[in-house]
């Protein structure tokens, strides 16, 4: 930096004939920058490293200057002639051009340093609608011809710079804003106004005096763009570190809408620019750092610009859009309302389809652990387990398109996409389970183990567990003893046993010890000596869901399994809603029990929404199939859904959300048991990782389920936008699966508006 300031001072006085004035290197991307002072008059000289084209879009800035110094009461920079009267200074060295500019130093606080006020935001909204008003006739080429990827309607070219983002949970949310960009505001780019910009309103370039914004400077980044993204790319800068980003930004939508009118077209597409600036801004300073890693400058506004797109997530577009056309005076785009969507629902969809809740939501979007219905809502989601890497996860939306984009065929044929699926869903299974068959549903994928046992073993009898479930087939119903026993079921079929769940909080054996799940599994041993039945299959969930998320207890199918195995049975483990890493500590759920199932069956969070279920078994049983009637699945293992499986597990190891699981899970699970100690009427806090329960009884008494306060919490929780469901054979029992993406933050948001729901039911 010496020889640097030594050169300038030979520069200044050679070719501005200014001697003894005081230096100050001054931060910046892609040029140096330096303040210069002599006595009252205060100076910025730029030193630029010579491109194709610069020095005609120097020369347009300066015509811009020119044109905005007739603005009265604001202030910009102004070119200062060198002593041959020339407003830009060339000079050659070893074959490299620098242009040397000397520009007026506009004179105020920076906006990053003063308080924020309404007032202030407000003045920025007007400043900024009055300098594009002054520009928006204003013609220019050299600007006109630049592809700036700092530009929102080039946001794409950006996308390179993604991977220089180091944290995951930073990294999915950039692409994620990239997504939607591509989706949403691409395409409807086109046909909006345009005009030249400033195009980085950020507060290190806003010039307040006396509470008012009254200028900006550096013009570097001067854009012939959409109008409206001049508007975006400020409201994305003020609102750093902010509370309510919507509130303020309002405050500059209005403001601005009064010099400048907007449109509807405009308004609606800001949400997403003012993502795409701050994901514009995190990939140039990820990009930056890697390549500069001891330049502060860089680092400045990350952290803030990342924390805000953390926290836009939790924002629901819809909810912005309307604030944001009511501060332009607009009025809110409106569907059709709940009532008539149930309405219109109810004439084409049976009612066997249930809804949630006694006033159902109707969603119109979601991201990641976040979903947003049409009233604008943000729900956080602490229910849904099939978004299991967070709903709409742009590596698992890109997969899926990709691959539709080039071809989506059966297993009929040879892909590398079914090879490829199979091999990488295999190395996460014991040597043993060496077969995979692909399918659509876990009731399908349960549908067809069943079949694949009773054909192995030549047996028709299925042992089953109480409060299981297995799928929504005729088989799947025939084995789900959540199913026979409910509303509408007809009672256990002729070829079905059952077995008494072994639950250690109000079952037979209540203590949670080594041997609690030994006792339960000899008196099925018992049984089976007696009755000597001739098994096909024990189907069972390591912790079993619909029957309260009860996790079987342990020493129980360490026991059972060879038992069942002796009586020509094979061993089926439901991973179905435990599986691909939900428990945390384990990957599946029988690994938990120290036993190797013969047939493991999966689905729900496979596919992270998309449907895609597998039946996983070994080289015996799946020879023993091969034989007689042919198996084939239209869709099952069709390229797209083999390429979104692969996603799904590469994102489950690139974001470490097994471990997330153990560490959220088990902080969550910790925050509601110390509920416990306050409130009797919580009997349990059960379950591993992100697959928890919470049973709610009467009086302390294990034997009295409150169905009632259940039923009280869940719609509680609804209504402080949280979503939480309820099972077991009296719906007690509160259901937490959230997308793995779950947060320490958002379990304290879950236990915060939980106890203030129970503070009424201690």
């Amino acid at each position: 930096m010496g020889d640097l300031v030594l050169n300038t001072k030979d520069l200044l006085q050679k070719h501005y004939g200014i001697s003894g004035a005081v230096i100050k290197r001054l931060g910046g991307y892609e040029n140096v920058n330096f303040k210069v002072t002599l006595g009252d008059n205060v100076y910025v000289l730029k030193q630029y490293t010579d491109e194709r084209g610069l020095e005609e879009r120097l020369e347009a800035e300066d015509e811009i200057l020119k044109k905005l110094s007739e603005l009265s009461g604001y202030s910009f920079p102004h070119p200062q002639d060198n002593v041959d009267g020339d407003q830009m200074t060339i000079l050659e060295k070893d074959g490299e051009k620098t242009i040397i500019r000397l520009l007026s130093y506009v004179k105020g606080n920076l906006c990053s340093d003063v308080e924020n006020t309404p007032d202030l935001t407000k003045s920025l909204g007007r400043f900024l609608a009055t300098l594009n008003k002054h520009l928006f006739d204003h013609r220019s080429l050299a600007i006109e011809a630049r592809h700036l990827q700092w530009d929102l309607q080039y946001h794409s070219l950006n996308r390179q710079f993604i991977k220089y983002i180091i944290d995951p949970s930073n990294r999915k949310i950039v692409e994620y804003y990239f997504l939607q960009h591509e989706e949403f505001v691409k395409p409807k780019l086109l046909g909006l106004r345009k005009s030249i910009i400033h195009s980085d309103a950020n507060g290190d370039n806003l010039i307040v005096r006396e509470g008012e914004v009254i200028g900006i400077i550096d013009f570097f980044d001067m854009a012939y763009s959409q109008l409206i993204n001049e508007l975006a790319i400020a409201i994305a800068y003020a609102i750093l570190g902010k509370d309510d980003p919507v509130g303020l930004a309002r405050h500059i939508i209005g403001a601005y809408n009064e010099i400048i009118p907007l449109k509807e077209a405009e308004v609606d597409l800001l949400y997403h620019l003012i993502a795409a600036r701050l994901c514009t801004s995190v990939c140039n300073s990820s990009y930056f750092q890697k390549q500069e890693p001891e330049n502060d400058h860089i680092r400045v506004s990350q952290k803030q610009a990342f924390a805000m797109l953390h926290k836009l997530i939790s924002i629901s577009p819809g909810y912005a859009t309307a604030e944001f056309r009511r501060a332009a005076g607009m009025t809110t785009a409106t569907g059709l309302s709940v009532e008539e969507t149930v309405a219109r629902r109810d004439d084409h969809i049976s009612k066997a389809l249930s809804l949630s809740f006694p006033k159902p939501i109707k969603m119109t979007g979601a991201a990641f652990q976040y979903m947003y219905d049409s009233e604008g809502n943000t729900y956080l989601d602490a229910y849904n387990n099939i978004p299991h890497v967070g709903h709409c996860h742009p590596r698992i939306v890109q997969a899926g398109r990709r691959q539709l984009a080039a071809l989506n065929t059966n297993t009929r044929y040879l892909t590398d996409q079914l090879n490829n699926f199979a091999e990488r869903l295999l190395a996460k299974f014991p040597e043993a389970l060496s077969k995979v068959f692909f399918v659509n549903s876990g009731s399908e994928a349960s549908d067809l183990a069943i079949r694949l046992s009773m054909n192995h073993t030549g047996n028709e009898k299925i042992m089953v567990m109480e409060g299981g479930y297995h799928g929504l087939t005729r088989i799947g119903i025939d084995i789900s003893h959540y199913k026979y026993t409910g509303p509408g079921g007809h009672g256990k079929a002729d070829y079905v046993i059952e077995v008494l769940l072994p639950d250690s909080y109000k079952g037979a054996y209540r203590s949670r010890d080594a041997n609690t799940g030994k006792r339960y599994a000899s008196d099925v041993i018992a049984m089976l000596q007696t009755e000597d039945p001739k098994l096909a299959a024990f189907i069972s969930e390591p912790i079993v869901g619909c029957g309260g998320q009860v996790p079987i207890a342990a020493g129980y199918l360490e026991d059972l399994y060879p038992a069942v195995r002796e009586r020509g049975g094979v061993c089926i483990s439901d991973e179905v809603q435990t599986g691909f890493g939900r428990l945390g500590a384990y990957f599946w759920g029988y690994e938990m029990h120290g036993v190797v199932p013969d047939i493991v069956v999966l689905g729900k969070s496979m596919g992270n929404g998309y449907p895609l279920s597998a039946v996983v078994t070994t080289n015996e049983i799946s020879a023993s199939f091969e034989g007689g009637m042919e198996f084939f699945s239209s869709f099952g293992g069709n390229t797209v859904s083999c390429e979104i499986g692969m996603a799904v597990l590469g994102v489950i190891e690139e974001e470490e959300l097994q471990n997330n699981a153990v560490d959220v899970g088990n902080y969550l699970k910790k925050s509601i048991a110390e509920l416990m100690s306050d409130c009797q009427s919580i009997g349990d806090v059960r379950g591993e990782g992100f697959f928890l329960g919470v049973e709610l009884i009467k009086d302390g008494d294990p034997n009295k389920p409150d169905t009632s306060l259940a039923n009280k919490v869940q719609n509680g929780l609804k209504e402080a936008k949280i979503l939480v469901g309820t099972d077991g054979p009296d719906r007690n029992v509160l259901k937490i699966k959230p997308p793995m993406c779950f947060n320490r933050q958002n379990a304290d948001q879950l236990v915060a508006a939980l106890e203030q729901i129970l503070d009424t039911n201690p």
